[in-house]
């Protein structure tokens, strides 16, 4: 299991779509995603403070291409690397939907439960 963080809007526009496109997929070629261990990262460093971000849980298994793991951008100096979808994500890969709300002082935290 692998998780994307973006608006509920987004992901509402692309459920009823039938398919989740990132701007990344268009502008990089892949969409980030993230491990429950990473994810508070990307989203406190893009996304802080915002109160309308949702957790896409993502079954790798139902997607049409293998995930592909790589250096975040910029890359971490420890090398952690990040799932890189290369595809549409089909709505029916995404397993469960949670809102992702961030502390008091805006940064995100590993989410409970995942």
């Amino acid at each position: 299991m692998i998780l994307h963080f973006c608006p509920r809007a987004e992901w509402e526009a692309a459920k009823a779509a039938g398919v989740y496109r990132a701007d990344s997929l268009a502008s990089q070629g892949f969409i980030h995603c993230s491990t429950p261990e990473q994810v508070a990262i990307p989203a406190t460093a893009l996304a802080r403070g915002r109160t309308d971000i949702v957790l896409l849980e993502i079954d790798e298994r139902r997607l049409g291409r293998p995930v592909v793991w790589e250096q975040g951008d910029p890359p971490d100096p420890g090398g952690m690397v990040f799932p890189h979808v290369y595809e549409p994500i089909p709505a029916a890969a995404v397993i469960a939907v949670h809102d992702y709300l961030p502390g008091p002082d805006g940064a995100f935290h590993r989410p409970a439960g995942l």
